[in-house]
C-alpha cells in the first residue's frame, strides 16, 4: 500500500521538525515548503492526498492559496492551520471548502487525528458499520425464527432498510452479500405472515390488524386534521419505498422536523389502481364498486383507473362529518408541478391540501422499458441514488420548501413500494389475463398453487369478480410471474427490473411521516 503524501506549508516550517518527524514514523510521507507560491508549485508538479497550510503566510496567505488549490484541485483535502481565532479569518477559510480549521499551537496528535477524519474516515466507517451489522445479524436472525406480529415486521424492515443503507457505503462485497441473503430470507418470511393473516384482516375478523390502505385516512390522517387549525397538507408520491423515504430524509429535515416515522400495510393487489383508490376513499375496491360505481373502472375496461381520487376523498370525508375545504392536486409532469408550485399560496384558504405526485412510480417503469435508466439504477443502491437526485432538483422539492416557509405540517405517505424482481414463475392464462407480472386474474389460470398466494374466491378479500370462476394469484418476495410461449425473452427482460403488485416487505410496509416546520 502506498504511503499517504502530505504537503505542508508554513513560513515557519523549521518549528515544526518534531510534528513532522512524529507522522513519518507513523508512516506518512510529509513534503514541506514555506511558502504559498512553491506549495502551488508542488501540488501542480505532482499528486498529494492532503495539504496543511499555514494562514498567515507572507507573500501569497493561506486563504489565498487555499483559494488557488480549490479552483484547480476541488476534491484535494486542505487543512488551515492559524493562531488567529478571528471569526472573519474561519469564516474565509470555512468559505473557500476547508476539510478541516485548527488553531496554533497544533500537536502531534491532532495532525493525526485531522489525517484521520480526512483520510480514513470512509474506511472507519465502513470498518465500523460492517462489524456493528455482525453483531447485529444474529439479533435480526432471532427475531426472524420467532412469530413476529403486524408491530414488529416493520421494525424488522427498518433494521434491514438501515443496514442496507449504511452498508452501502462499504467495499465488503461478502458483508452486503450477507445482508442480501437475510433480507431475502425475511421477505420469504414475511409473504407466509401475510398469506396467514391477510384475509382475516380485511374482513375484520382479526381485532389486531395493521393499518392499512383503506384505514389510513381513518386512523392516520383526520386525527391529525382534527388535532390543528392551520391548513395542512398531505403529499403522496405514487410507489415511495420506505427505503427511498430514508434517502430523501436527510434533506426534508433542513426544513422540517420528523414529528413521527410510521409504516403501514398497502391492500392487494399492491398497485395504484386498487391501493391508492381504496386509500381516498376509505374503501376496498368492490365496496368502491358498489357504492360509487360511476367513480370505479374495472381493469379490464378503458380508461385511467385512478381518474376519481378527488371524489372518493370528498365522499370518504362526508362520511366520516368532516365538512372541510380541501384541494386535490395530481402532478404528472414538470410543467404542472411547476404551475402547482406557483398555485401554492391559494391554497392557503383550505383546511386539508392533498397532492399526488407521480415521479418515482413512473421511474420505475422507465427503468423496465428504458436501457439508460436501466443502467442508471442497476440496484437498489442506484436506484435510491438516482429518487435522492431527482428529489434535489425537482418542483416537489419546490413545494416542500413552500409549505416550511408558511410553518405548517406535513403528511409524506405513498400508496404501494415496489421490489426488484428476479425469479420467475410460470403461468398460463388466455388473452383476458391481465398484464401485471405481480399478479394475475382472470378464469383459466394455470399455475403451481405452491408457488404463489392463491384467492380461489375474490370476494373474501374485497376484489372484483369478473365472472364466476374467477382467481386471483399474487407474487410472492422476489419471483415475477412468466408465461411459457417465448419464456427465456421474457425472463431475461424483465428479471432484475422493479414491478408492483404482489407480496413483499418493499410492496406492502410503506411510509407515512408526520412532519413539523422547524
Amino acid at each position: 500500500m502506498e504511503k499517504v503524501s502530505i504537503l505542508w506549508a508554513d513560513d515557519e516550517i523549521d518549528l515544526l521538525k518534531p510534528h513532522i518527524i512524529f507522522l513519518e514514523q507513523k508512516g506518512y510521507e510529509v513534503v514541506t515548503i514555506n511558502n504559498g507560491d512553491e506549495a502551488l508549485d508542488l501540488v501542480r508538479s505532482r499528486p498529494f492526498d492532503i495539504v496543511f497550510l499555514d494562514e498567515n503566510m507572507p507573500g501569497l496567505s493561506g486563504i489565498e492559496t487555499l483559494e488557488k488549490i480549490k479552483i484547480e484541485y476541488p476534491n484535494l483535502p486542505v487543512v488551515m492551520i492559524t493562531k488567529s481565532e478571528e471569526e472573519s479569518i474561519m469564516e474565509d477559510a470555512i468559505g473557500s471548502n476547508i476539510a478541516d480549521y485548527l488553531i496554533k499551537p497544533v500537536k502531534p496528535n491532532q495532525i493525526l487525528l485531522s489525517l484521520k477524519r480526512n483520510l480514513e474516515n470512509k474506511k472507519l466507517v465502513s470498518e465500523k458499520t460492517t462489524q456493528s451489522y455482525q453483531q447485529e445479524f444474529r439479533n435480526i436472525g432471532l427475531e426472524l425464527s420467532g412469530k413476529l406480529d403486524y408491530n414488529e415486521w416493520p421494525d424488522v424492515y427498518r433494521k434491514l432498510i438501515r443496514w442496507e443503507i449504511d452498508l452501502e457505503k462499504s467495499k465488503d462485497d461478502g458483508i452486503i452479500e450477507v445482508l442480501r441473503l437475510q433480507k431475502d430470507e425475511a421477505n420469504n418470511m414475511f409473504t407466509r405472515f401475510v398469506e396467514r393473516n391477510y384475509v382475516d384482516w380485511i374482513k375484520g375478523k382479526s381485532v389486531e390488524k395493521p393499518p392499512m390502505s383503506h384505514t389510513l385516512f381513518k386512523e392516520k390522517i383526520l386525527p391529525r386534521i382534527d388535532s390543528t387549525d392551520k391548513p395542512i397538507f398531505v403529499l403522496l408520491i405514487d410507489n415511495l419505498r420506505y427505503d427511498h423515504w430514508k434517502a430523501i430524509q436527510p434533506l426534508i429535515e433542513e426544513f422540517f422536523r420528523v414529528e413521527n416515522d410510521e409504516i403501514y400495510f398497502s391492500i392487494l393487489p399492491s398497485t395504484t389502481q386498487y391501493a391508492r383508490n381504496a386509500l381516498f376513499s376509505g374503501l376496498m375496491p368492490t365496496e368502491i364498486r358498489k357504492k360509487f360505481p360511476k367513480y370505479w373502472v374495472d381493469e379490464e375496461e378503458e380508461g385511467t383507473k385512478n381518474q376519481f381520487e378527488s371524489e372518493l376523498l370528498g365522499e370518504q370525508l362526508k362520511r366520516f362529518g368532516k365538512d372541510i375545504k380541501f384541494s386535490y392536486n395530481k402532478v404528472l409532469n414538470l410543467n404542472v408541478g411547476k404551475k402547482l408550485v406557483e398555485n401554492l399560496p391559494n391554497l392557503m384558504g383550505n383546511k386539508l391540501n392533498v397532492i399526488v405526485y407521480n415521479f418515482v412510480d413512473m421511474l420505475s417503469h422507465a427503468r423496465t422499458e428504458m436501457e439508460m435508466i436501466r443502467e442508471l439504477a442497476e440496484n437498489e443502491a442506484a436506484y435510491r441514488s438516482l429518487v435522492v437526485s431527482w428529489f434535489e432538483h425537482s418542483s416537489l422539492y419546490d413545494i416542500i420548501r413552500f409549505i416550511a416557509s408558511r410553518k405548517l405540517d406535513l403528511i409524506i405517505t405513498t400508496d404501494h413500494g415496489s421490489v426488484y424482481v428476479k425469479d420467475p414463475v410460470k403461468i398460463l392464462g388466455d388473452r383476458a389475463v391481465n398484464t401485471n407480472l405481480r399478479y394475475k386474474y382472470g378464469k383459466s389460470l394455470k399455475y403451481n398453487a405452491k408457488e404463489v398466494f392463491e384467492v380461489r374466491d375474490p370476494e373474501d378479500i374485497f376484489l372484483p369478480r369478473v365472472n364466476v370462476s374467477t382467481a386471483y394469484v399474487f407474487a410472492r418476495a422476489n419471483d415475477f410471474f412468466a408465461y411459457p410461449n417465448n419464456y427465456n425473452h421474457y425472463v431475461n427482460y424483465y428479471r432484475n427490473t422493479f414491478q408492483h403488485g404482489g407480496i413483499s416487505m418493499q410492496e406492502m410496509m410503506v411510509p407515512i411521516i408526520y412532519l413539523k416546520s422547524k
